[in-house]
């Protein structure tokens, strides 16, 4: 089947990583965050991934033009925001069939088949893959029959209005007749569509274990990355103590800790902690970085301190440099 991935967003809470490269190629660990979404389908079930985005599309088919993955990569170009209803209809054209559906910056536990095998056994136009969370007001909520079909549909609740603590985790199963009930233009599916259905009894929702993750934010693509490392999520690359390094030949540190290193980095005497690094980093002496994401070709000085920042691409950060929260170089 086609597997469609929503990606149209500009990763504005990455910048500035986000300003030269779009949110789908970041690296995590030995793949693209693209690649680590649709993970959870094998291979041996993809025809085509369709990757449904507007920003700095031409970066992704290259990408994907001279990288080695096991299917088709097809762009469906988004010229203005459409909303996750409009990002999806934009593939009507191209996307038939059954197929699997994809928020660009899940990353997750979720195996498709069990979806999957609900979906077959239920019928319906669409099936959802759910997660258990305490305040569910930020997210997608529905309420579920015994029989696995979704009652009710409501996004972003407030709190008098919450019926459910599951949330919609953002990945789905659809058939092709999804469109029949999707306007053309702008909209959202989780406003638009999805209460629709529901009401029809044409939506189905299975509840998964393990982990769920959104690695739109910093501190959440932290969250991702050392969840990778802890379900060994590569086949590149090595962990020393609670690390990984995309290379056996990358200096190791026990200062250096639940971080992701990539290669050609250099950290002399200094502390990482629960930060990515990427390719070609240098990092000087007695330097703290903590929670942070540091861009490729960075030269960072002596007796820095970061927390919660991210660092732009090729930039340098000079020696004795404290900052908490933001952006390098700061923004007005």
């Amino acid at each position: 089947m086609q597997v469609v991935v929503l990606a149209g967003g500009v990763g504005s809470r990455l910048r500035p990583w986000t300003n030269k490269m779009p949110k789908p190629l970041l690296p995590m660990l030995d793949m693209s965050l693209l690649e680590r979404v649709v993970e959870g389908v094998p291979n041996d079930l993809i025809d085509e991934v369709v990757v449904a985005g507007g920003y700095k599309v031409e970066m992704i088919k290259e990408y994907f033009a001279q990288v080695d993955v096991d299917f088709d990569v097809r762009i469906v170009n988004e010229n203005k925001p459409l909303g996750t209803g409009g990002a999806l209809g934009n593939c009507r054209d191209v996307v038939s069939g059954r197929f699997a559906c994809f928020n660009g910056d899940i990353v997750s536990s979720l195996q498709i088949e069990p979806l999957l095998d609900l979906h077959k056994r239920n019928g319906g136009v669409g099936s959802l893959a759910l997660w258990e969370v305490e305040d569910p007001t930020r997210f997608g909520i529905v309420g579920l029959d015994d029989d696995s079909r979704i009652t009710q549909f409501k996004e972003k609740p407030k709190p008098d209005e919450v019926f459910s603590n599951l949330i919609n985790a953002g990945s789905y199963i659809f058939e092709d007749d999804v469109f029949d009930y999707m306007p053309h233009g702008k909209h959202s599916i989780e406003r638009d569509v999805f209460p629709k259905l529901a009401e029809q009894n044409l939506l189905n929702g299975q509840q998964f274990e393990g982990y769920f993750l959104d690695a739109g934010t910093p501190s959440a693509w932290s969250d991702a990355v050392h969840r990778c490392i802890i379900e060994k999520r590569f086949r590149r690359g090595m962990i020393h103590g609670s690390s990984w390094y995309g290379s056996a030949e990358t200096q190791t540190s026990e200062l250096v800790t639940e971080s992701m290193i990539e290669t050609d980095v250099l950290v002399s005497n200094s502390q990482i902690h629960r930060s990515t690094l990427l390719k070609g980093t240098v990092i000087g002496e007695n330097s703290v970085i903590e929670s942070s994401l540091i861009g490729d070709q960075v030269t960072i000085g002596a007796d820095v301190r970061l927390q919660d920042v991210v660092v732009d691409h090729g930039s340098t950060v000079p020696s004795g440099t404290t900052l908490v929260g933001g952006q390098w170089p700061r923004t007005e």
